[in-house]
């Protein structure tokens, strides 16, 4: 039977500095909220914060456009500067329209403007660009809170990103660790006798826009704690959320 699932804010995380130590930065934070960490708790951390403290932030006055990266200009409502970091971050470009490039990331990540982002910086002033290896990034951060507090902690990096089928935007794990975000039914009997053959939940991802909704946008709230979800505790990758491009339709 499914237990009752709790979503714990952590405030009071501030500005990341270059270099951070996110793992010591959030157990502080813990201890100022009066928050103990428990067993298989999973600790879902924003991508803006991963991003600051490992340098991925740009300036792009600091980069020359290229004829692409004016020509999207000419379509959308940002320069040419932000448009040429979006194609240097970018695999491929899937589609462009009215200033929106959807593009596959060198991680294989399918989204608008290949991640590349101005809000919670500093007013616009600089972007932000994903994690080079968010999986890395979540096995660090989950290997301070484990090694602290001796307990098996799963860490999820989140994002956020549209959706193909659906207006909005939701949160989604770009990076985990010691969690499976992917769980199967498939071969398993439903309880009307069905045997069920493709029925995969991406539950890192649920998890990621579940624990958003104590996070907020603007509220300055980069970290959250889920309590009492049932995972299998193994390693792996959020690498395995990405549908394959000879089954994806849109592709």
């Amino acid at each position: 039977m499914r237990s009752a699932i709790s979503i714990i804010p952590v405030h009071g995380i501030g500005e990341i500095p270059l270099g951070a130590d996110l793992g010591a930065l959030i157990l502080e934070a813990l201890v100022a909220n009066q928050i103990t960490l428990q067993p298989h708790d999973i600790v879902v951390i924003t991508q803006k914060i991963v991003s600051k403290a490992e340098g991925r932030i740009i300036d792009p006055r600091d980069v020359e456009p290229s004829h692409m990266a004016h020509m999207a200009a000419a379509q959308g409502h940002k320069d040419a500067n932000y448009y040429e970091v979006v194609l240097r971050e970018s695999k491929r470009i899937i589609k462009m329209d009215r200033g929106v490039l959807i593009c596959e990331t060198h991680h294989g990540f399918i989204c608008a403007n290949a991640g590349v982002d101005e809000s919670n910086v500093d007013g616009g002033r600089h972007i932000t660009l994903l994690p080079i290896d968010s999986d890395a990034s979540s096995r660090t951060i989950r290997d301070t809170l484990s090694a602290a507090t001796n307990l098996p902690i799963a860490v999820i990096i989140s994002d956020t990103f549209g959706r193909a089928w659906r207006e909005g935007q939701v949160n989604i794990a770009i990076g985990v660790a010691g969690i499976d975000p992917i769980e199967s039914y498939a071969g398993v009997d439903d309880p009307y006798g069905y045997h069920m053959q493709a029925s995969i939940l991406a539950i890192g991802d649920e998890i990621a826009a579940a624990a958003e909704l104590v996070m907020g946008k603007i509220d300055r709230i980069p970290v959250a704690i889920v309590r009492g979800m049932h995972y299998r505790a193994v390693e792996a990758s959020a690498q395995t959320l990405i549908r394959p491009a000879n089954r994806d339709l849109f592709r």
